[in-house]
């Protein structure tokens, strides 16, 4: 996890109510790397929790990968995998402020699970793609609809400023032995909008990096949110989007929760 602590940005693991700082040459989380502790410690609630990648060198998610959510944008089902990019500037942290544009007011959430790469690879197979993944984290694919839709590529409607919330830390491969078999909630305030799993995803996590891989190199630090279930909203009818004074809270099972406010963008 990444973390400011009087004024500092430090890196650092969780061990239940605390966090132990990392002894680290920069402020990246080092994906598969020996962590030497520094020796502080610190409370949780002394700290303020950033988002674990600052930059991912690349942000690709992918589009129509839960029927549900699908059938629910009036969509047909791609013929392929339908990635597309999240611009790395959009990322922010697990308690940071979510904005509406003002030009845009078709704000939308996507409760998701994130993978992130701890390997470098290329051209890696389903059944060892898996062994590229650093870790998993939370993510809000958050999307201004009306911004989407203008473009087939979806990357200018994915990638307003603090419309990628992610965190709130990276657990290892270890404590998760199947990011097939988590559940995904999403509320809008007090409402649950959003009630999946992983297991409802058309193409698993490990056939897409496999996928990915075959076009490009995934590197250590790549950020692949793998989709989202249904109850976005969007998929109302009237839409219900996010307005100022909202607040929105992901929660993947064994992973942890965001909770973002929802401001207007300021001046």
């Amino acid at each position: 996890m990444r973390f400011n602590a009087g004024g500092a940005v430090a890196v650092g693991v969780v061990e239940n109510d605390e966090i132990a700082e990392l002894t680290h040459r920069t402020d990246r989380v080092p994906l598969g790397q020996s962590l030497v502790l520094s020796g502080r410690r610190w409370a949780r609630s002394q700290v303020r929790l950033l988002a674990p990648i600052a930059r991912p060198p690349k942000f690709l998610a992918i589009g129509k990968n839960y029927a549900a959510h699908t059938a629910e944008m009036g969509m047909p089902a791609p013929d392929a995998p339908l990635f597309f990019n999240k611009q790395s500037t959009c990322v922010t942290g697990p308690t940071d402020d979510i904005w509406v544009p003002r030009d845009a007011a078709s704000v939308d959430y996507e409760g998701e699970l994130g993978v992130v790469i701890g390997r470098s690879t290329r051209r890696v197979g389903a059944d060892e793609a898996l062994g590229a993944v650093g870790g998993y984290l939370v993510v809000n694919d958050v999307s201004v609809r009306e911004w989407q839709r203008r473009s087939p590529t979806f990357t200018l409607g994915k990638s307003f400023d603090t419309h990628g919330p992610i965190g709130p830390w990276v657990v290892t491969p270890d404590e998760v032995p199947d990011p097939q078999d988590l559940r995904i909630r999403t509320w809008v305030n007090d409402e649950l909008r959003q009630d999946g799993s992983t297991s409802q995803m058309v193409l698993p996590v490990a056939e897409q990096i496999a996928y990915l891989s075959q076009s490009m190199t995934v590197e250590g630090g790549d950020a692949i949110p793998p989709g989202t279930p249904a109850g976005v909203g969007a998929g109302f009818d009237p839409p219900r989007w996010l307005v100022p004074g909202d607040t929105v809270t992901v929660e993947v099972e064994g992973i942890g929760r965001l909770e973002n406010r929802v401001i207007a963008e300021p001046a």
